[in-house]
């Protein structure tokens, strides 16, 4: 007998996500306070620019967790998905 996958359903907050253009310039709390990031990404709430897990102020996740915000964009070119920090999950957006 096989088993039928599940099938996989999209958080609400992934299933609109603004595929606005984004604006020039890094993660505006490393940029204040003189530090470097690793890779940028784009709250879709407030359209700030943040740093992401690797770097090590992981500003995206402060913001999220500090705003109520929870998805954001990759910022990085050539790079097409959204994260939802609440539901830690993704959805390719290109």
């Amino acid at each position: 007998m096989r088993r039928r996958a599940k099938k996989k359903t999209l958080c609400p907050e992934l299933r609109d996500v603004p595929l606005d253009p984004m604006p020039p310039g890094g993660c505006i709390e490393c940029l204040a306070m003189g530090d470097t990031w690793v890779h940028l990404r784009f709250c879709v709430s407030c359209r700030e620019t943040h740093c992401c897990d690797d770097s090590k102020n992981r500003h995206a996740r402060n913001h999220a967790a500090a705003t109520g915000h929870p998805v954001i964009r990759s910022k990085e070119p050539g790079e097409h998905w959204a994260w939802c920090y609440d539901h830690e999950a993704s959805v390719r957006t290109a």
